[in-house]
Formats: structure tokens, sequence, C-alpha cells
């Protein structure tokens, strides 16, 4: 079976403290240098990008896209990132999520109902993001980016929730796959119980060539083709198109793999927060709570179980 390597998360030049150089051409370039097969071309929200975007791509019959130029073999496919704050269940939620589109119609279809630009912040509920992409495109997918992160994430301590459920609701049996994160490692997620039946991604988020591919999935598909890619991050029953495995970053060197206060150059593991009951020994204040220590509390598997 043919395999793949993909990276369905990272940032154009017309994203915040992005690369000037994270343009189409310079992308496909270092997707080459890398080993990728197939790369996002981020930030489709935003007009001016998208217009590039309609101007420089081709489709391909596989569905993906390639630069009209023909100079690389490399394909793109469209996604973005997406941040939603709001308040659901008397708290401020952050939430970060990947929208894939199926093709640029189903993408412009999807922005007008948005209105918004970069990388858009929303005060919307998540799962009505989910019902305007699917609404634009039965073919499109929502994955909950970098699940752990604290501050903008799906399980994240500052602002997530303690399952998915109680973010997604009606809404989630639409939820097929999930980020794991720079912070985070696929042995890690498979402690948590209630992703047993969900595929489990990684990609970079980069924001910049150099770091392109840094983590990246790798597919195992009949051919390299969209059907076949979201039969894959579904899990469809039946299919041979897989995730073969996922190409990662060393968890502990991710910013919030640990407990800690940047500013006062604190970095706990678990065990440390539960000494200092979660209190900064420097400033006093509570800790930011980690990626470790929230897949600890939300674990139903002991330290080094098995995939499922």
């Amino acid at each position: 079976m043919p395999q793949y390597i993909t990276d369905l998360h990272f940032h154009s030049k017309y994203s915040r403290a992005v690369s000037r150089q994270m343009d189409l051409e310079h992308i496909s370039d270092w997707a080459g240098k890398k080993g990728l097969d197939l790369v996002t071309t981020a930030d489709f929200t935003h007009p001016a990008w998208f217009k590039e975007l309609k101007s420089k791509l081709k489709q391909q019959s596989n569905g993906f896209y390639q630069l009209a130029n023909g100079k690389t073999p490399i394909h793109f496919a469209l996604t973005t990132e997406i941040s939603c704050i709001y308040r659901k269940h008397d708290a401020t939620r952050r939430i970060h999520v990947v929208i894939i589109m199926p093709n640029l119609a189903a993408a412009e279809k999807f922005n007008a109902k948005l209105n918004a630009d970069g990388r858009p912040i929303l005060g919307l509920d998540v799962k009505e993001l989910l019902k305007i992409a699917l609404d634009a495109s039965d073919q499109a997918m929502l994955i909950p980016a970098h699940i752990w992160t604290p501050w903008f994430s799906l399980f994240g301590s500052e602002s997530g929730f303690d399952k998915i459920e109680e973010c997604f609701e009606e809404m989630t049996p639409h939820i097929f796959t999930v980020e794991t994160g720079i912070s985070s490692d696929p042995p890690m997620n498979w402690r948590i119980k209630q992703l047993d039946k969900l595929a489990i991604v990684s990609f970079s988020d980069a924001h910049s060539m150099e770091k392109m591919g840094r983590e990246a999935t790798v597919f195992a598909l009949e051919k390299l083709s969209y059907s076949n890619l979201t039969q894959a991050l579904k899990q469809k029953g039946g299919s041979k198109n897989k995730i073969a495995s996922t190409i990662e970053f060393y968890p502990e060197e991710g910013r919030y793999h640990w407990d800690g206060h940047r500013n006062c150059k604190q970095r706990l593991s678990p065990t440390q927060t539960i000494k200092l009951k979660g209190i900064c020994p420097v400033c006093k204040k509570s800790l930011t709570v980690g990626v470790c220590s929230r897949v600890e509390k939300l674990a139903g598997r002991p330290e080094g179980s098995q995939d499922k």
C-alpha cells in the first residue's frame, strides 16, 4: 500500500507571527525538501490569500490541488485553523480547530458564512462552526487541534472540557479525528478511553518553512485522493485506507508539556505541582497546568498502555 507523508496544519504569510516567505511557492519547495507529499494550503479564510489560492492552484483528478505552473509535484489540501472563544456551561471556552474542505467552491461558501479574516477568532460555539462547515459541504471535516494545549484546545486545563460530548453535544458523531499537538504524543493519548474510537493525527502547526513536517501523519492509501484521505481520517469500516503512523516531535520539548510559569522560569512535573499545591514558588499564583497533568487527570489507563 503506498504511503504519503502529510502535514495538514500550518500557517501562511498572512497569519500573525509567520514568516513572510510562507507563500505557495516556498511552501511547495520546502515540502519537497522535507519529503512531504501532501500539505495544507493554510488560512483559506483570508481574502487575499484565498485570491492567491484560486489564481495559483489547479485542482487535480484526485481532488487535491497543485501549483498551476506545474513546477513541483506537491499536492495541497484546503485546510485552515480557526479559533472559537465563547461561553458555555458557565465558563469561557477557547478552542482551536482545523477545518478541511474538499474544494475551493466549498471553501468559498464556508468563507461567505463566516465573513472572517486571516486566522479568524470567532465568538461562536465550536459545534455551530461544525454545522456551518458541513452545510458548505458534506465532505468537510473538523479536527480539534492540539487538543491538550492549556489555553486554546478541547481538553485544555484553562479553557477546555473534560469530555468531547460536553463540547460538541449532538454534533459529536461528526468528530472522527483529533490532533495531538507538539506537547503530547500518541502513547499519551492512548491512555484516554474516550479517544478509543477516534483517529489520532499529528501536524506541525509551523510558522516557517523550516518547521514544516516537524510533526506529520503518514497515510497508507490505495491512491492519493481526497476521498481516500477522509476515509482514513474517519476510519471507515472495511476501508483499506489507514493512518499508518505519525512523525513526532519530542513531547518533552513542547512548551506546555509540564506545568509552570514562563516568566517565573518554572517548569514542573505533575508530582512537583501536587507537592506545591498548584502554587508557583516564585510569584505565589496558580500554576498553568500543562499537558502531562491534564492527561493524568483524564486518563482511564496507566502510563505505558498500548494503542487500543
